[in-house]
């Protein structure tokens, strides 16, 4: 078998997944799924003996495939494995999965978790290879399909360092994570994401406001610009002269899509935009509240919380205090008193983030300071890693 490789931005040569992937436990299930790959024509199809762990471990090292076929059997949790799964799992990635349990229960739950179909064993092949070709197709039932996660970076006021925060935290969990990342600069005239990633903007974001319609898999493809085989970045530089507010809904067609592609998609949300998009802003999400160490700042994340509401079990807010120590912020006796509530994540100030930022977000990622606050934010908007153990207080960093 030949094996494809890619070539990464830093030069590492990264495998490509098959089309088709299915990970079973015994040698019974196994000739049954060798034979469905067959009768379905998928030439590049592997069957693996192994159950879900291997199945995420391999789906970490060289991305998702089109169709994936996992073992749940002998497994206490499934629903808890699946949503491992779904970490690491790219959101258009069909999902079938089987297992020894008849159990409607559990049917029911896996496909609201975003399943496409479960089979519980010994497994027969005709029915099989009909339910995998649907899947393969697209032609499975998509009211509970996966999404991929919004994640609104959105700064108290200016000079907060939001697009730092936006962009570190898309580049962390694309290259440290490996997650499938799409970055949305939202700031149409003066925005720094694409100046941050080195990356040429585009009239593309402009016209997927300006004509919605047009917005599909083809025109996501071309108007994306590729930061890394793993973060895409939708960036715009539009005139000053030029008055432009897209329409909210405009706005959610496009995340929409975005969604639908990406693990995650990180929104460099400018306060204006924000007011202008409430429903955006009250969206199934994480908001990443950012705000330095000053008096204006604590004012304003009272007047941020209050409009962004309580969280929910869909939505929920963290306020990231970014530049901690700089000049003219208040001493630690004095934030306590300003902010209500202890913020979730503290990236101190550090002179060695201002003369990285000159040489692009990879310089800035290397700072001691900054990968400590990113592996925080990280551990908070995609869970922890499974070897990590540490407690809830190394959040908080002083």
């Amino acid at each position: 078998m030949v094996t494809t490789v890619r070539t990464s931005d830093r030069g590492t040569a990264t495998e490509l997944p098959p089309s088709a992937v299915a990970f079973v436990l015994d040698r019974d299930s196994e000739g049954v799924m060798r034979r469905c790959f067959v009768d379905l024509g998928i030439a590049d199809a592997q069957v693996s003996r192994g159950g879900i762990d291997a199945a995420i471990e391999d789906l970490g090292r060289r991305g998702s495939p089109q169709l994936l076929v996992v073992d749940v059997s002998g497994v206490d949790d499934p629903i808890m494995m699946i949503s491992r799964l779904a970490e690491v799992c790219d959101p258009r990635t069909e999902v079938v999965v089987v297992g020894e349990r008849n159990d409607i229960v559990l049917y029911r739950e896996l496909k609201d978790s975003g399943v496409a179909e479960y089979f519980f064993k010994p497994l027969v092949s005709s029915v099989l290879v009909r339910s995998l070709g649907d899947a393969a197709s697209g032609e499975v039932d998509r009211r509970s399909a996966r999404t991929g996660k919004l994640i609104l970076v959105l700064g108290v006021h200016g000079g907060v360092g939001t697009t730092t925060i936006a962009v570190q935290t898309a580049w962390h969990l694309a290259e440290a994570r490996e997650r499938r990342v799409l970055l949305l600069d939202l700031n149409l005239q003066t925005g720094d994401a694409a100046l941050q990633l080195d990356t040429a903007p585009s009239h593309a974001l402009r016209e997927a406001f300006e004509h919605p319609e047009r917005i599909d898999d083809l025109f996501l493809e071309r108007g994306v610009a590729k930061v890394t085989p793993r973060l895409g970045l939708l960036a715009a530089l539009e005139p000053l002269t030029e008055h432009i507010m897209p329409a909210e809904e405009a706005a959610l067609q496009l995340l929409a899509e975005l969604l639908r592609r990406y693990r995650y998609v990180i929104v460099d949300f400018p306060w204006l935009a924000a007011l202008e998009f409430p429903k955006v802003l009250h969206s199934p999400s994480t908001v990443l509240l950012v705000s330095n160490a000053t008096l204006v700042s604590a004012r304003e994340v009272a007047r941020w919380r209050e409009t962004i509401g309580a969280n929910t079990p869909e939505r929920a807010t963290l306020h990231v205090l970014n530049k901690k120590g700089a000049d003219g912020g208040l001493p630690d006796a004095e934030l306590k008193r300003a902010f209500a509530s202890p913020p979730d994540i503290v990236i101190p100030y550090d002179r060695e983030v201002a003369r990285a930022s000159i040489l692009g977000a990879a310089a800035v990622g290397k700072c001691a300071a900054v990968r400590r606050g990113m592996a925080a934010v990280s551990r908070d908007v995609a869970g922890a890693l499974p070897e990590e153990s540490r407690p809830i207080w190394r959040r908080i960093f002083r």
